[in-house]
Parts: C-alpha cells; sequence; structure tokens
C-alpha cells in the first residue's frame, strides 16, 4: 500500500497537480484567479499536452516513440539520484549571494520585468556555456540528443546539470538584486514556457506565433536551438525574451529553406539511454586519453566541443561561420 501511494503521489508531482487538489479539496476557488493558481493551472495542462503528443506518435510515426523511452527513463534516473539537489543549490546561491548585492528590488510589477531580464541574463550565461566548455557540454548533450522535439525532451538533462544552472541563475539574479521572493515567482513562470518552447510539431506545427516572434522565443526558435544544422548551431540560448541573444549576436530565426535537422554532430544512437546520457563524457575521456602533455588534456575539458589539439577544430563557431561565409545571399 505505502509503494502504490508513493507511486500515485509521483503521479500527482508529474503532473503538478497537487496545488489543484488542494484548492478543489478546500473549495478555495479564488485560488483559480491569483496568478499562483494560474500558473498551476498551466503547470496542469503542459503533462496532459505531453501525453497527447506521445500518443499521437504512438499511432502515428512509431518509430519517434525511441525519443519518449530514453527521456522518460533520463526522468526517472534524475528524479532517484538528483531530486534536492537543485532546490539545495537554489537556497544556498540566496543564502551566500544576497548579501552581496548591488542594491535590493521589491515584489512589484516594474521590478518584476527588471528581475526577469536578469533572470534571462543568468540563464543566457549558463546556458552558453553549456554549449562553449567541453565538459558543461557533457552536462547539457542529453537535452540535445533526441532527434525530434516533444515536450518529454525539456526534462533531458543530466542531472548535474541542475546545480550549476540554477548556481548561475540564482547567484546572477541575487547580485544584481532580484528579490527572492520575486525570483521564486519568475522562476515558477519560467519553467513553466520552457517546458512549452519544446512542444512537438504534432502539436504546434509551425510555432513562430506571428508578430509575438518578433518579441519573444517562441517553439519555432527553440527548435532552432536544437538543430544540428551549420547556420542552426550555437543559437537562440534564452527562454522567453530574446533581447540577450540580439545582444550577444546568437539570435536567429527559423528559415524556411533550411529544415531543422534536430540531434548533436556526434555519431551516436539516439535510443539508447547510456549512448545519450554517458556518451560525451565517453568521448571527452577517449580525447583526454589520446591528448599529449597535461595543457592540452585540461584544455579538452575547458575548450569549445569540436576542439583538437591537433588544430584541426570543429567547434560550432567555426563550422556555422564557414556556412555563412559560403552562403551569404541565402533566403
Amino acid at each position: 500500500m505505502d509503494f502504490l501511494n508513493a507511486v500515485l503521489e509521483e503521479v500527482i508531482n508529474f503532473f503538478g497537480a497537487s496545488t489543484v487538489l488542494d484548492a478543489l479539496k478546500t473549495e478555495n476557488y479564488a485560488f483559480f484567479k491569483s496568478f499562483d493558481g494560474i500558473v498551476s493551472c498551466i503547470f496542469l495542462a503542459l503533462p496532459i499536452l505531453l501525453i497527447a503528443e506521445f500518443f499521437i506518435v504512438l499511432f502515428k510515426e512509431r518509430e519517434q516513440l525511441k525519443t519518449y523511452r530514453v527521456n522518460f527513463i533520463i526522468i526517472v534516473f534524475n528524479r532517484i539520484i538528483g531530486r534536492t539537489l537543485s532546490l539545495g543549490t537554489i537556497f544556498w546561491s540566496i543564502g551566500f549571494f544576497q548579501e552581496y548585492a548591488l542594491f535590493q528590488t521589491s515584489y512589484t510589477w516594474y521590478w518584476f520585468i527588471y528581475g526577469y531580464i536578469i533572470w534571462e541574463l543568468g540563464s543566457y550565461i549558463y546556458h552558453y556555456f553549456g554549449h562553449k566548455v567541453r565538459l558543461l557540454w557533457c552536462l547539457h548533450s542529453p537535452h540535445h540528443a533526441a532527434e525530434t522535439m516533444n515536450l518529454s525532451v525539456n526534462q533531458a538533462h543530466f542531472f548535474l546539470e541542475f546545480p550549476y544552472a540554477d548556481l548561475i541563475r540564482t547567484a546572477t539574479c541575487m547580485l544584481l538584486g532580484v528579490d527572492p521572493k520575486l525570483f521564486f515567482s519568475i522562476l515558477v513562470l519560467d519553467i513553466t514556457y520552457a517546458t512549452f518552447i519544446h512542444i512537438g510539431e504534432h502539436i504546434v506545427k509551425k510555432g513562430q506565433f506571428g508578430f509575438l516572434g518578433k518579441l519573444i522565443l517562441t517553439p519555432s526558435h527553440h527548435r532552432v536551438h536544437h538543430g544540428k544544422n551549420p547556420l542552426y548551431m550555437d543559437t537562440n540560448f534564452c527562454n522567453l525574451l530574446n533581447i540577450w541573444d540580439r545582444i550577444f549576436g546568437t539570435y536567429q530565426s527559423e528559415e524556411k529553406n533550411h529544415p531543422i535537422v534536430y540531434g548533436i554532430t556526434r555519431e551516436m544512437n539516439p535510443g539508447s539511454f547510456i549512448d545519450v546520457y554517458f556518451g560525451e563524457f565517453k568521448a571527452l575521456f577517449k580525447d583526454i586519453a589520446h591528448a599529449p602533455g597535461l595543457k592540452n588534456k585540461l584544455l579538452y575539458l575547458v575548450m569549445p566541443p569540436g576542439w583538437s589539439h591537433t588544430g584541426e577544430h570543429q567547434t560550432a563557431k567555426i563550422v556555422r561561420q564557414r556556412f555563412l561565409n559560403e552562403q551569404p545571399n541565402r533566403d
């Protein structure tokens, strides 16, 4: 019975239904008019969309089921070994960094806008270095391994990426004065939207959202981020506001003449949990083992993926720039 209760609790947590159920049990219907109530309902909708995606794939494109299988294994694996790491990192970072804040904001709508811009800066920093530092790419690569896009992809990360990401984002927000209560409101909203932008073409075909695509990053933009096409490599690092991608020159819209090809450039088996989760570590250790001298071995840890001690670099920056040079007048 305890086992069944534990399973039921996990299912409720997966659907994000606990707060909604509590409100219904206590007949606190006013809760659904509040910010937290609206976000809770959105949280509930996203797993339902994930299941809808899954059944569409099940009946129409069964060959894509391997993506769901691997991602669900990753979700379970991460829940078992890293359940408390993320929150622990956030609380520690708030306690450590807040006292060094340049100034302090308050819980108001105008500071919310400021806070979200700063949150996106922290997200950009962690995400950028997750693509530009080989060791950090090992943590991030399971998120890019899928050869299709769907909501389960949002949960596919190496478990140590969560504390790394939370450390960078929380430290950035605290040092730049984001109020902790404001921080957690932004965190909840961003987690919700970050899940949504992974929605697959089975549910939202184009995901460009018309004029809104000029103001925010849409599912189309994030699909670009997951593309391994040279044009799309290492672009669109933000989640919602594209301000930092535009400032730092990493913004890229989807181009109709360049259909997105999902996945990573390393030859791999996207249907293997071991290869998806540990494959980049194996490739990194192999490069370190064959590198001459301590300096080169250390450089493999910190240089971008594709860097080589032989000088035959194939980093995303080089590959993308070569493509842009060869096709300067593309449509």
